[in-house]
């Protein structure tokens, strides 16, 4: 992030500090994949403590309150899509997870194909990505990515490849 735009942010603003991943955006390289890191403590919390109605509520509060919050932290930083904002990631990965059984094999994979997703960006993604903008157009790719890997991650289980 150049360091003009990193003064236009801080994690001591609680908007900040989400829709940059808890601080995880702010890695000097691969700050998405930081960021998607931040969210399995989450995902972990989430799986161990909630049922799954719990689990789908927060992922989908997590995932509209993303809109806002990424939205307005790109708007304060003055540039569309930082690659410091970082809570769609978030939200694609507990998008991903959903009624996975967590074990570290689970989350690994989840991880991958959420991350390649998110990378590779194939249609619809790509398409969304390069034509929907603020907030909505920062959360859509990711939150696509995470229900692609979320389908692999079911046909996985369901065929017995993990």
């Amino acid at each position: 992030m150049d360091r003009h735009i990193r003064k236009r942010v801080s994690l001591a603003n609680p908007v900040h500090f989400l829709a940059l991943g808890f601080g995880s955006g702010l890695a000097p390289k691969a700050p998405g994949t930081f960021g998607t890191i931040a969210a399995i403590p989450l995902v972990c919390l989430l799986a161990y403590s909630t049922s799954l109605s719990g689990y789908i509520l927060v992922t989908l509060v997590a995932s509209i309150v993303g809109i806002w919050l990424c939205g307005k932290t790109a708007k304060d930083m003055m540039v569309h899509d930082d690659s410091s904002i970082v809570w769609d990631e978030i939200a694609g990965l507990l998008i991903t997870m959903i009624a996975v059984p967590l074990s570290w094999q689970t989350l690994l994979l989840g991880f991958v194909l959420f991350r390649l997703f998110d990378i590779l960006k194939p249609w619809p993604i790509s398409y969304l990505d390069a034509r929907v903008h603020g907030g909505f157009g920062i959360m859509i790719d990711d939150v696509l990515a995470g229900f692609f890997a979320l389908i692999l991650m079911h046909l996985t289980l369901y065929f017995g490849w993990l």
